[in-house]
C-alpha cells in the first residue's frame, strides 16, 4: 500500500478524483508502480487514504479509459503495459496565444439570449440520466442520416398542432443548426438559382453560403415586398415570415398570398421558410406557416430549438416538398446526422412528455412580462424613443432621435459595459435610416434587471428620464 500513499490536498480546487489518478499515473509511466502489480481494492483504498470510495472509482475509471490499467472482473485491478510513443523532434512553430475569456457586459442585449434561469433543468437531468445507460448502447452505433426517427415524429406531430404544417417524419431532416443545413438545401436546388434575401435579413446567409451574390429585397411593415420580388430574376427567397428578423414585421395575409403565387409560376421556384421563432407571439392568434398554406411543393420550412430550448442545444431541422425528396436521397445516402443520437432522444423523450408545450407555454409568460416591462419603460421615461417590432419574438427595435452615428452610439455602451446592435449589421444593401436604430433583445435579461439596464443605456447616451 505505501506505492500508493499520495499526498491529497482537501484544500485546493482540483479535485480529489484528480490528483490521485495524476499520481498514480506518474507513478506508472516513471516505473515506480511496475507492469502486472495489483492495485488495493477501492474499498482499502478508501480507507488507507481516508477518502471516498467514489473518489477511488473516478479516479481508477479514468486510469483504464487511458489503458494504464486494467480491471479483471472478481479479481481486481492491475497495471497494463504502456507502448512508447515514438519521438519526433520537429521545429516550434510560433503562434500567437488569444484571450480565451469571453468579454462579458453587465448588460448584454443581444436578440439571441435566451432566459437560462428559467430552463426546466429537472426533467432534462432525468431523461438523460435515464438515457446515458447500458439499455441505450444502440446509441453509440451512427444513425439514420436524416436524423432520429422517433425525433422526427414527435417535430411532424408538434409542426401540425402548433404551426398547421401536414407533413411526414420522413420529410424532415434533423442537423446541427441552421448553418449547417442551409448548404444542404442549396445543393437540392439547381445551381445556377438566384437567391433573394430580405434586407436587413438573417446575414449569416449572403456571407457563408451565397458568397454576397444575394439579391436584397426590401421589407416594410408588411414585411417582404413581393411586387420588389417579382422585379427580379430570382427563383428562390429566403424569409422569415412570422417575425422577420431584424424588424419584427410580420408578412401579411396578402402578400403570403402574392408570394405563394409568384412561386407556382415557375417549376424552379422555391420559398426558404425559416420560422425561427413563431413560439413567441404576444398579440392575436399565432400565425400560420407559409408551408402549412402551400398546395404546389414549393416550401422548405426550417426551424430550430435554438429559441424554444437552448442555442447551445444546436438542433434544427428542415421539411422537404415531396418533390425534393428524391433527389434529397441521391444527394445525402452518405451523410450522418450531425446531431449525436442521445441528445435526439433527450429532445424527443421531452417533446413526448408534453414538457416541451409546458416549458414553451411558460416561456412565453415570462418574456411577455419582459416585454411589457420594457415598453412600459420607455413611453414612461423615454417617450421620445421609437419601438417597433413589439408583437413577437424575443428583441425589439429601438430608433433614437440623436445626430450621433450607430457605431458610435455602440462604442460608448461598450464603454458602459452594455452589449447593443445596430440593425444596419443586418444589411445586404445599405439603407437610410432616419434615426440611428437598434435590436434590443430581452430574452437573457432578468426581469428585476431590465429597468435599470434601459436606464443605465439611456443615460450613457445622454438621454435623461
Amino acid at each position: 500500500m505505501d506505492m500508493l500513499m499520495f499526498e491529497l490536498n482537501k484544500n485546493i480546487t482540483k479535485p480529489l478524483y484528480e490528483q490521485l489518478y495524476l499520481g498514480i499515473k506518474t507513478a506508472i509511466m516513471s516505473n515506480q508502480i511496475e507492469v502486472g502489480t495489483k492495485l488495493p481494492s477501492k474499498k482499502k483504498l478508501a480507507d488507507f487514504l481516508n477518502i471516498s470510495q467514489t473518489t477511488i472509482e473516478v479516479a481508477y475509471a479514468q486510469l483504464i479509459a487511458e489503458g494504464f490499467i486494467v480491471s479483471v472482473p472478481r479479481i481486481g485491478f492491475f497495471v497494463e503495459a504502456i507502448d512508447e510513443l515514438p519521438y519526433i523532434e520537429t521545429e516550434q512553430a510560433e503562434f500567437t496565444v488569444e484571450d480565451a475569456e469571453e468579454k462579458t457586459f453587465r448588460f448584454d442585449f443581444h436578440p439571441g439570449k435566451i432566459d437560462t434561469d428559467s430552463f426546466p433543468f429537472s426533467q432534462w437531468r432525468r431523461y438523460a440520466k435515464d438515457l446515458y445507460d447500458r439499455p441505450s448502447k444502440k446509441l453509440l452505433q451512427i444513425g439514420a442520416p436524416q436524423g432520429e426517427y422517433t425525433l422526427r415524429t414527435e417535430i411532424a406531430k408538434y409542426l401540425y398542432q402548433s404551426r398547421g404544417i401536414v407533413c411526414k417524419p420522413e420529410q424532415i431532416v434533423i442537423g446541427s443548426g441552421t448553418e449547417q443545413l442551409l448548404p444542404m438545401i442549396l445543393r437540392l436546388l439547381e445551381n445556377d438559382s438566384k437567391f433573394a434575401l430580405e434586407n436587413p435579413g438573417y446575414s449569416a446567409i449572403p456571407r457563408n453560403q451565397l458568397q454576397n451574390k444575394a439579391i436584397p429585397i426590401p421589407v416594410d411593415e408588411d414585411g417582404l415586398i413581393v411586387e420588389e420580388l417579382e422585379k427580379t430574376n430570382a427563383n428562390v427567397v429566403y424569409i422569415t415570415p412570422s417575425h422577420q428578423f431584424p424588424t419584427g414585421a410580420v408578412l401579411s395575409a396578402t402578400r403570403r398570398t402574392q408570394l405563394l403565387h409568384w412561386a407556382a409560376k415557375a417549376e424552379n421556384r422555391y420559398i426558404i421558410e425559416d420560422d425561427y421563432d413563431s413560439e413567441f407571439r404576444y398579440t392575436g392568434k399565432p400565425i400560420p406557416a407559409l408551408q402549412g398554406m402551400d398546395q404546389n411543393n414549393k416550401v422548405i420550412y426550417l426551424s430550430t430549438f435554438t429559441k424554444s430550448l437552448m442555442p447551445s442545444l444546436r438542433v434544427a431541422y428542415f421539411v422537404l416538398p415531396s418533390t425534393l425528396l428524391k433527389k434529397y436521397k441521391e444527394t445525402f445516402s452518405y451523410y450522418s446526422a450531425t446531431v449525436p443520437r442521445f441528445d435526439q432522444h433527450i429532445v424527443a423523450s421531452f417533446m413526448r412528455d408534453g414538457y416541451f408545450s409546458k416549458h414553451l407555454n411558460r416561456m412565453r409568460k415570462i418574456y411577455r412580462k419582459k416585454l411589457d416591462k420594457l415598453t412600459h419603460i420607455f413611453k414612461t421615461y423615454y417617450p421620445e424613443v421609437i419601438i417597433t417590432g413589439d408583437q413577437a419574438g424575443m428583441h425589439i427595435l429601438i430608433s433614437l432621435p440623436l445626430p450621433i452615428s450607430e457605431d458610435k452610439l455602440k462604442k460608448i455602451a461598450a464603454e458602459s459595459s452594455i452589449a447593443i446592435y445596430p440593425v444596419t449589421d443586418y444589411l445586404l444593401k445599405p439603407i437610410e435610416y432616419k434615426y440611428p436604430t437598434f435590436l434590443l433583445g430581452f430574452g437573457g435579461i432578468p426581469l428585476e434587471k431590465i429597468e435599470e439596464g434601459i436606464h443605465q443605456l439611456m443615460q450613457c447616451w445622454g438621454i435623461v428620464k
